[in-house]
């Protein structure tokens, strides 16, 4: 994924109203998801979500397998 799409996808549903769960997918298969358009900071391909508990994730767009409009509960399959 380039830079550029993963920051205009990820603001895209950041923006949406109402806004949904958004589960993010790494390499290696570790999934979080992402409960509120304010927990997300983004820039330059670069992203830092604050997980509950302040616990802060740091992902980019090499990192990224797929992004899912659901919760990490949702199958997928």
């Amino acid at each position: 994924m380039t830079a550029e799409n993963f920051e205009s996808t990820l603001e895209e549903l950041r923006k949406r109203k109402p806004f949904q769960i958004v589960t993010v997918e790494l390499h290696g298969g570790r999934r979080f998801e992402i409960d509120h358009p304010d927990a997300m900071i983004l820039r330059y391909g670069v992203a830092v979500f604050l997980a509950p508990g302040g616990i802060p994730i740091i992902f980019d767009h090499d990192s990224v397998n797929q992004i899912i409009v659901a919760p990490v509960s949702t199958s997928i399959d």
